[in-house]
């Protein structure tokens, strides 16, 4: 029985040696098709790289950029991808996509054109191989079948690239547009007045927080005016929020009023249980002006009615 079981691991053994004998095999077959693949690509690169420019042309792809733009890129994009071909590696494929994408995304070049550039790239190249091995059909089924997963792997490490440089885009966007729609303002030394309008969702109030207390530092300032009157409504999370931003501007130095608390807002404060003594509240943003410059030590007079 123990003989019967060396046996048979025996043969699992000689079976795995074998499969890994022929795994090495088929890599080494591979690798010198793509040799070949590469070694004909670049003795050829003008005559391809020129068809690839006029099929971008002939489908209105890259239309934001002129033609020595799109000449210029190509040129860089088919050395990128015959290198990565060659090597096997797509570190510097990668760098280049991110380079390039942040040269073009501003130019309103679209994720689509990227894709499908490299698309035409990898149609480019397979028509020129079929022209090449058209009379030695297996020669050529073994090219492709070797180019194909090379190809869309650069395919996908590009139209990734472009991806995620244009999501870094539209976040620094974003956080642009939030800066300038929520701006803290100076109106007297050490008063700040930061006015909110619209909807405030958590990252819109962990922002207007890190904003305010940079105001405050900044500025030196002792009194902030928040003034809530555009906001419609808020929830619980973003109410404790505010809360939590009148007591980090406390611990700054600076007292804090809370102006325009429409009915709704309101009732979700003493609806979550707040500590409305911690709030300074005024009814609106010109009380709270009084109010903070009466703090500030200035003297508040009402402008006399004509007589």
């Amino acid at each position: 029985m123990a003989q019967l079981e060396q046996a048979v691991k025996d043969m699992k053994d000689v079976g795995a040696r074998s499969n890994q004998t022929m795994e090495i095999t088929r890599s080494n077959v591979a690798s010198e098709l793509l040799r070949e693949l590469v070694a004909h690509l670049r003795q050829n690169r003008t005559q391809l790289r020129e068809e690839w420019v006029t099929r971008i042309s002939e489908t209105r792809l890259l239309t934001a950029m002129t033609k020595d733009e799109i000449f210029a890129e190509a040129t860089s994009v088919y050395d990128s991808y015959v290198e990565a071909l060659e090597t096997g590696t797509f570190e510097a494929l990668q760098a280049y996509a991110r380079n390039l994408s942040e040269r073009i995304i501003p130019r309103g070049v679209e994720t689509h054109e990227v894709v499908g550039i490299v698309l035409l790239l990898r149609d480019v190249l397979a028509r020129s191989l079929f022209a090449k091995y058209q009379t030695d059909f297996k020669k050529l089924n073994r090219i492709l079948d070797a180019y194909e997963p090379a190809a869309n792997r650069i395919a996908n490490t590009v139209a990734v690239g472009f991806v995620q440089e244009r999501e870094r885009v539209i976040r620094q966007q974003q956080e642009a547009i939030r800066e300038l729609s929520t701006p803290v303002l100076q109106v007297r030394e050490r008063l700040l007045i930061l006015p909110i309008i619209g909807v405030i969702d958590p990252q819109r109030a962990r922002q207007l927080t890190e904003q305010l207390l940079r105001g405050i530092r900044t500025n030196r300032a002792k009194v902030v005016v928040i003034d809530i009157t555009g906001v419609a409504a808020m929830d619980a999370t973003v109410a404790n929020h505010l809360v939590q931003t009148v007591e980090a501007s406390r611990l700054l130095g600076a007292n804090v009023i809370v102006t325009g608390l429409s009915p709704e807002i309101a009732q979700t404060l003493v609806t979550i249980g707040i500590d409305l003594g911690k709030m300074n509240t005024v009814g609106d943003l010109q009380g709270g002006i009084e109010q903070a410059e009466r703090l500030l030590g200035y003297k508040v007079a009402s402008l006399a009615e004509p007589s």
